[in-house]
């Protein structure tokens, strides 16, 4: 497993004496990238210990976690099966194209179904339809992605700011329960609204060292704007690291515009998680007429 961390050289980090790291765990494989390695790390033993030979989730047609959950499964001797939210696209894009391309079953459900997808009644109907499965809810997030996710921080990460990207909270909920009581974790969610999300990390950990910063979802999930795309492009010409425009770019965007604003006092470290997710890119580069890097 190859991970590392690299330490980000700008004028703005010399200026205002702040030492900025990005922990490289987009590296540790080329498809099952970044976060959705750990998340799906104990998922995958719980399914081997439960016996059990399929692999169920849920996503939408450009989900990170669909295709790292597809090209996992297989390599591991999976059946999978993604429930998508949104009806049936030819031809499919490339996110739908890869997963299916490793094995993934595709199942389309309406918008007003997908918001039932936790029910009982659903997933007794869904048993009943595909038979035995092992469940990942939607992006991942459950105990055995947290118990994940709580290795993404080890014995050499004493920065005194840890940010990452959140989704649906499974990432930053392990990372809290492994930080250090004087480190301050902060989250940056992709989506509008963080009353469910801050309920949903709460439930995941009892630490209160961290907070969320709402300002840099550009509008909420897979929004961009002009301002955005360039600071990714910039940032990947000058760092030679590639971010994503749906999670990575915009953390970044924020944790830059922070030291800007002297959010961070002088002198301190921050340490930012790249959680993969450049998958996504191509979707964006289809979708806008864009050329982001990607992994596809």
């Amino acid at each position: 497993m190859y991970i590392k961390t690299q330490e980000i050289s700008h004028p703005l980090l010399e200026e205002n004496e702040i030492r900025l790291f990005i922990k490289r765990i987009d590296l540790i494989d080329y498809f099952v990238s970044g976060n959705k390695y750990y998340k799906l790390k104990y998922n995958l033993l719980e399914a081997e210990k439960q016996k059990v030979s399929t692999i169920l989730t849920f996503g939408g047609a450009f989900s990170n976690h669909i295709a790292a959950t597809a090209f996992a499964a297989k390599q591991k001797g999976y059946k999978s099966i993604g429930i998508i939210r949104g009806e049936d696209t030819i031809p499919l894009n490339d996110t739908l194209s890869f997963a299916k391309e490793h094995g993934m079953e595709l199942n389309y459900i309406s918008r007003e179904e997908y918001r039932q997808k936790y029910t009982d009644t659903f997933i007794t109907n869904l048993q009943q339809k595909l038979g035995n499965f092992h469940i990942i809810p939607e992006g991942g997030t459950n105990k055995f992605a947290v118990k994940g996710t709580s290795e993404i921080l080890d014995e050499n990460d004493t920065q005194n700011y840890i940010c990452t990207a959140i989704g649906t909270g499974g990432t930053i909920s392990g990372i809290i329960n492994s930080s250090s009581d004087n480190q301050k974790v902060l989250g940056f969610p992709a989506l509008k609204g963080s009353e469910d999300l801050e309920k949903g990390i709460r439930s995941w950990s009892n630490k209160q060292n961290w907070k969320l910063i709402t300002d840099y979802h550009f509008g909420g999930y897979a929004k961009i704007s002009e301002e955005l795309i360039q600071f990714i492009m910039d940032f990947y010409h000058k760092q030679n690291i590639p971010l994503d425009a749906v999670y990575t770019g915009k953390m970044m965007f924020g944790i830059f515009d922070l030291i800007q604003s002297d959010f961070f006092p002088k002198g301190s470290s921050i340490l930012a998680i790249h959680t993969g997710g450049l998958q996504g890119n191509k979707g964006m580069n289809t979708r806008f007429n864009l050329n982001l890097p990607h992994n596809l």
